[in-house]
């Protein structure tokens, strides 16, 4: 079938909006008619190539829309239904058995390789072969062919064009509180880094019931939304001295860290921070061969860094779990949205890229 989607040709180009082919789904694939799509760092990093995707490419990995077909091996779901996509897993390794998906040894090749398992592709322009798949879906498109695995159903009283970033930013920052690091009511964490997932696992803390919950960045304006979204101190690291700091709010030291930047120094303040016994969650993405230099007593005192990829959740699972706390008043993660079409696909990133907007969604 005819779609449009944007399309990336070179690295670190243009999202071009093309008309191209999409096949039919097969066996164990659905496919889903766009409603919105939510724009990611990762989307932004494949992009740059700092992923070794093939180009031309069609990114997006939060979808969210309609069930428009199924293959004739899918239960899941049917059509008509309403769904929100994420990353792909293999299923038959002992990490999905055990329902850490997350953790699939092909989630490389599944989500990056612009191929379906079994090496085909998804779409073509005339002759030329379009590279998707991405995270399974490539949702940058008025339609999207999804593997089965990728797809959670969501209920249909929720406005569908705002549930698409669960897929990836907003389940990773919340299960990166709720499911990795798992802070008991009472107790004590820091965010570094208040982008959409930094607020995510703030909204987060306050569902687990920390007490004091501390968000760390550079932006003053991002800083304040911390506060409404209920952190409890906020610091500016180009200003303090955060470590310090930390230890003064605490009485010596934190519980829990969690860190969306990427950036080494910013790391290695999140896990000084650190009480005795404390665990530092490892979400953001630095480049590849990036180093950390950590003081090994830190880690002796019983210290624990914890790498975090997808905030360690089954997705059909969890994002019904967030819509519902959203639903309560709890997790307001609506707040963090703005809208573009698909046609404002550049301005979408180059307001992510600098920071003008939280969360883009695009429309098609």
């Amino acid at each position: 079938m005819k779609i449009k989607a944007a399309v990336v040709r070179e690295a670190g180009g243009p999202f071009n909006i093309e008309e191209i082919e999409l096949e039919e789904p097969r066996a164990d694939e659905v496919l889903v008619k766009i409603v919105s799509s939510g724009l990611c760092h990762t989307d932004l990093v494949a992009r740059m190539q700092y992923l070794p995707i093939p180009l031309p490419g069609v990114f997006g990995h939060e979808g969210a829309g309609i069930v428009e077909k199924v293959g004739s091996q899918v239960t899941k779901v049917k059509p008509g239904d309403h769904v929100a996509t994420s990353f792909l897993s293999c299923g038959v390794c002992n990490s999905c058995k055990q329902g850490i998906p997350n953790w699939c040894p092909d989630f490389k090749r599944l989500n990056f390789g612009g191929r379906r398992a079994d090496g085909s592709t998804t779409m073509k322009k005339d002759k030329e072969t379009i590279y998707g798949s991405f995270f399974g879906q490539s949702t940058f498109a008025t339609y999207s062919l999804v593997s089965e695995r990728s797809v959670a159903k969501v209920p249909t009283d929720v406005p569908l064009e705002i549930l698409s970033p669960m897929g990836c930013g907003i389940q990773t920052g919340a299960g990166g509180v709720i499911n990795s690091l798992s802070p008991k009511p009472g107790s004590s964490i820091a965010v570094f880094g208040i982008g959409s997932v930094g607020l995510s696992a703030i909204m987060a803390a306050v569902v687990c019931g920390c007490t004091q919950i501390i968000g760390v960045d550079v932006v003053e304006s991002r800083l304040q939304l911390s506060k409404e979204f209920g952190a409890t101190h906020t610091l500016d690291s180009s200003k303090a001295d955060v470590v310090e700091e930390i230890r003064k709010i605490t009485g010596g030291g934190i519980a829990y860290t969690l860190e969306c930047t990427g950036i080494p120094a910013v790391f290695r303040q999140a896990v000084d921070c650190l009480m005795m016994g404390g665990v530092c969650g490892l979400i953001g993405v630095a480049p590849a061969g990036a180093e950390v230099n950590l003081e090994m007593q830190h880690l002796l005192d019983g210290r624990t860094v914890k790498g975090i990829v997808e905030g360690d959740c089954v997705p059909e699972i969890f994002i019904p779990q967030l819509i519902d706390l959203y639903k309560q008043g709890r997790f307001p993660f609506d707040r963090l949205i703005k809208f573009y079409s698909l046609d404002q696909i550049n301005d979408a990133a180059e307001d992510s890229e600098k920071g003008k907007t939280l969360k883009a969604v695009l429309k098609p």
